[in-house]
């Protein structure tokens, strides 16, 4: 029988985990302004004078603002598979604080499958593993899939009896 390996953050504190997983981030509890990661000694809004802001579970969808794919791998900390495996970068623009917030896009989508503004939601995936642990990172998932492949057409062309492209075609 397999042995499971205990899954820790890969960093502590930046990110809940379990069923419904959050980006930990902090609230000013003066002018409201919300930050990521928390910020522990004052408010990052200049024009507020008050101190350490309280922490807040930040929310957990969000659309995508800009995207680019990682083709090289990074460079330490960041721990990536051998051999490398290129990966596509988020930045997400969450729902509530309409803050943006990067990370890895989950799975094998790719940039032919996002568009700027496609609704993500935040998971926790494994980033690399020790002979004891799996050490989990944040990484936006898209809500719906699209089709990458030119020519195809959204569900919503076909139906309406489009004879037009959409290369912007949703799977679902």
């Amino acid at each position: 029988m397999a042995r499971v390996k205990e899954q820790l953050p890969a960093v502590e504190g930046w990110f809940s985990t379990g069923e419904e997983p959050a980006l930990i981030g902090g609230r000013c509890g003066t002018c409201g302004t919300y930050s990521f990661p928390r910020e522990a000694l004052y408010c990052r809004n200049p024009d507020c004078d008050a101190g350490p802001s309280e922490e807040v579970a930040l929310s957990r969808r969000g659309r995508v603002w800009s995207y680019t794919d990682a083709c090289y791998g990074p460079p330490p900390p960041f721990v990536a598979v051998d051999p490398f495996v290129p990966f596509c970068i988020a930045a997400v623009e969450l729902a509530t604080e309409k803050m943006v917030v990067m990370g890895q896009v989950a799975g094998h989508v790719g940039v032919d499958e996002l568009a700027i503004g496609d609704e993500v939601e935040l998971i926790t995936d494994v980033l690399y593993e020790d002979d004891d642990h799996e050490y989990l990172v944040w990484k936006w998932q898209p809500v719906t899939r699209r089709d990458p492949r030119p020519g195809a057409r959204s569900a919503k062309a076909q139906s309406a009896g489009s004879t037009g492209s959409d290369s912007g075609a949703l799977i679902k």
